[in-house]
């Protein structure tokens, strides 16, 4: 099955990663049918867990291949992946500037980018959709590298997918109950929690299009990838498990999340 799937057209699986991590999200936000409030703890450890699992998903997926694509450069083999990852970070501070958002759980005078009348909870689901851009950019090179790679380049895509499908779940839900507990019904709950990672699939199909027609970018996109999503655990996440005390269990959920996509990384990988 496997040596049939990494024949498949790397922006086919692409496509179909991104909407295995959307439907992740989907499937948490629908825990707002079920629950009307979230325990401030337990959105701190949801938290806490996503940026484990990115910060691995990080080296072992990311910036570990980039390296190694690059080896043969010599001495500077480094250059790709520092060129990369540092415009991976830009970037996302750029989109960061242009585009109003507010973490979750920061007072709404908090809120960051240009000023805007937007509600309090679009402003909440704008944030999470910037986090989940290169999340989605990530699965996309990753299986952008299947053209050039072989059945254990699909693996590793296909584990950096699971990880971020993992840590999906849980945040659908920290994001449809808090709105849901900013006043709006569960069904728009529900609408506004998916739709936050409805950019997954999409950036996935544009970074497997630009590995695709410009392979020789492949290391260079792959720690963008990295860049982009250690931007986000610093500038987003950590602070976001943070709210409130928690810092022991958000601090523990962490390693947690780490510890499990290394291990799916390092055993499946």
């Amino acid at each position: 099955m496997i040596a049939y799937f990494s024949s498949l057209n790397p922006v086919l699986l692409a496509l179909l990663a991104g909407l295995f991590t959307w439907g992740c999200t989907a499937l948490g936000a629908a825990l707002v049918f079920f629950f009307k409030d979230l325990n401030q703890k337990m959105t701190n450890v949801m938290l806490g867990f996503a940026a484990g699992v990115m910060i691995a998903a990080s080296f072992w997926s990311l910036l570990s291949p980039a390296i190694e694509r690059s080896e043969g450069m010599g001495i500077w083999s480094f250059v790709p992946a520092l060129v990369g990852f540092t415009l991976g970070g830009v970037f996302l501070r750029l989109v960061d500037r242009i585009i109003p958002h507010l973490h979750l759980g920061f007072p709404e005078k908090e809120k960051e980018g240009p000023k805007t009348k937007l509600h309090k909870s679009i402003l909440l689901v704008l944030s999470i959709t910037i986090h989940n851009i290169p999340e989605g950019a990530a699965v996309g090179v990753a299986f952008g590298a299947v053209l050039v790679g072989d059945t254990e380049t699909f693996v590793t895509a296909a584990v950096l997918a699971l990880g971020i499908g993992i840590q999906n779940f849980p945040e659908g839900a920290a994001v449809s109950i808090p709105l849901r507990g900013e006043g709006l019904s569960r069904a728009k709950s529900f609408w506004y929690g998916q739709l936050s990672a409805i950019v997954e699939p999409i950036f996935a199909v544009i970074g497997a299009l630009l590995v695709v027609f410009v392979t020789p970018i492949l290391p260079y996109a792959l720690a963008f990838a990295a860049g982009a999503m250690i931007f986000v655990v610093i500038e987003e996440l950590i602070p976001e498990s943070q709210v409130e005390g928690s810092t022991d269990l958000a601090t523990a959920a962490t390693m947690a999340g780490f510890a499990v996509m290394m291990v799916l990384d390092v055993a499946l990988g």
